[in-house]
């Protein structure tokens, strides 16, 4: 048991990187992390006390842990996912390989509709044992705070049971757990001939039981071809800023959608894909509080384009990489291959890799004061790697483990079964 006042002192560490970052991180500064080498780091019960150079080494401590000449860096911060799901989509990725294209496949009911079939007939048990083993898998990676989206429901009652198994989730699981409403994920079936009946769906019904329930933080709208259209998506979110649900978008994966704009527009805490992203794009974010978020993972299983990360760099701009985990586009939460796609398919360095994942992914969820940086009074989630000889090799060496330790909450994380 974590005692308040229990002292660890992890020393013999190799680096300690993201050392003090508090904000997010902008253009150049993307390619710079603060960093100690030869370092300790002393854990108070959840939070991180001190740090520094291993020649001030505090004497007094309850625990040493030996990190043999690891590394030591916060845990990742993964501000996309839709890790509640029933089923996988692996009959589509065949279709895919074969030629068929993402929006051919959901226009014969495919994709997310597949999804949501399969959802509405699973149980929030099941959905919950899936998810809690998905993420347990995830944070093994070295994730140390989620944010989950419904959207597979599209009904009033399966949107809310996803949002309850997020709920669920956010009391089991030992990260910080950010739960997104995202009912306009898609048009049912049911639906495709009456588009205003099921907005109306979603602002007359889905959203007064999302907030009287309390079942989310954010409220999302996919806004792009073949979706939701910039007017829809800013009548959505109009009526979702009147319950207190902040707005994220899912924009410009499939076109130039518009949905940076109305993102903007509509004070969003993020814009996530952009994919398809240009100069008005990146105009129109400068100034703004609205951080783009990148999904390397869904380009790479879909095989389309990857968002211009360099530009929107090179414009002075920040940005948050996310793994985007679903069972359709992006079957995986293992954010250090996230970094390995972006740094070789987005043109950015590893450390802007590493800040995109840890500080700017904090504050694309909102969990920038707890998590993200070495910081003293943050949160201890932390990963000890292995022996490493560079920041790079991280993301080099794509498919090897070398994660030695997770530690949340100042303590070493051990897998375990739901209940």
């Amino acid at each position: 048991m974590n005692s308040k006042n229990t002292r660890k002192l992890i020393t013999n560490i190799g680096a300690l990187l993201q050392v003090e970052q508090n904000v997010w991180v902008e253009g150049k500064d993307l390619d710079v992390v603060p960093h100690i080498y030869d370092a300790y780091l002393l854990i108070e019960g959840e939070f991180i006390k001190d740090y520094g150079s291993i020649s001030s080494c505090p004497r007094e401590y309850d625990e040493l842990i030996d990190a043999k000449g690891g590394w030591v860096l916060p845990t990742f911060c993964d501000s996309h996912t839709h890790i509640v799901f029933a089923g996988s989509r692996e009959n589509e990725y065949v279709q895919r390989i074969l030629g068929a294209s993402y929006e051919e496949i959901a226009a014969k009911g495919g994709g997310i509709l597949n999804s949501a079939k399969w959802l509405q007939q699973a149980s929030e048990e099941e959905l919950l044992l899936g998810a809690f083993a998905r993420a347990q898998e995830v944070i093994s990676y070295g994730t140390g705070a989620i944010e989950i989206k419904s959207g597979y429901g599209l009904t009033v009652e399966s949107e809310l049971k996803m949002l309850r198994v997020i709920q669920r989730l956010k009391s089991l699981l030992p990260i910080p757990v950010k739960a997104t409403f995202l009912g306009a994920h898609a048009i049912p079936i049911e639906y495709q001939t009456d588009r205003a009946g099921y907005i109306s769906l979603i602002i007359n019904e889905m959203l007064p039981r999302v907030a009287e329930e309390r079942l989310a933080d954010y409220c999302d709208v996919f806004c792009d071809k073949g979706f939701f259209t910039p007017q829809e998506t800013e009548l959505i979110l109009e009526a979702a800023w009147k319950y207190g649900l902040k707005p994220k978008i899912h924009a410009n994966e499939l076109d130039f959608s518009g949905g940076v704009q109305v993102g903007v527009k509509m004070q969003a805490l993020s814009v996530d894909h952009l994919e398809c992203s240009g100069q008005e794009e990146i105009d129109i974010l400068k100034g703004s509080s609205t951080i783009p978020v990148f999904l390397p993972g869904t380009s790479f299983f879909l095989n389309i384009p990857y968002a211009p990360a360099k530009k929107f760099q090179e414009a002075g701009l920040g940005f948050a990489l996310a793994s985007d985990y679903n069972p359709g586009s992006s079957p995986s939460g293992n954010m250090k291959f996230i970094q390995t796609l972006a740094c070789l398919y987005m043109h950015i360095t590893p450390e802007a890799a590493l800040n995109a994942t840890t500080i700017n992914g904090a504050y694309a969820m909102e969990v920038a004061s707890e998590l993200g940086s070495i910081s003293r009074g943050k949160m201890a989630n932390l990963i000890l790697t292995k022996p490493i000889p560079s920041l790079a090799y991280m993301s080099y060496a794509y498919t090897q483990n070398i994660i030695m330790h997770v530690f949340l909450k100042g303590e070493i994380f051990v897998p375990q079964a739901v209940g």
